[in-house]
Formats: structure tokens, sequence, C-alpha cells
């Protein structure tokens, strides 16, 4: 097991947290996601390597976008 922490900009509210989780949740291999709102903190567990491009495009498919 792996895990990495992002950060996440532009969630403002509970809705945006749920958006993040449900479509990094759907990534093959992530085991276990972790949001949190008021640091914008996103930590990723997976199973084995999970690419930073299949992050930031499931956190852009949500709506929001990787810090740096």
């Amino acid at each position: 097991m792996t895990t990495s922490t992002y950060t996440v900009t532009g969630m403002t509210c509970g809705h945006c947290v749920s958006s993040v989780h449900e479509e990094v949740s759907d990534i093959p291999g992530v085991t276990a996601v972790d949001v949190d709102l008021a640091s914008g903190k996103l930590d990723v567990t997976a199973e084995g390597p999970v690419s930073d491009d299949a992050i930031g495009a499931a956190v852009n498919e949500a709506g929001y976008q990787l810090a740096g």
C-alpha cells in the first residue's frame, strides 16, 4: 500500500469534498481516499502505483484542480 498526498484548489463546501472523493475512488487500485475541506489536502491510498496524471484527471473531472 502506498499513500500520496495532494492539494486540491477550489473546494468550498461538503459537496465539493464528496465530488472529489467519488471521482478519485473510481480510479483502479485506489483503496482509500481522504479529503479535508479546510486544508484542501487529498490523501490517496492505493494497492500499487497510481499516476499523478490519473489523480489529476479525476480531480479535474470533479471540477477542481491540483495545486502545483
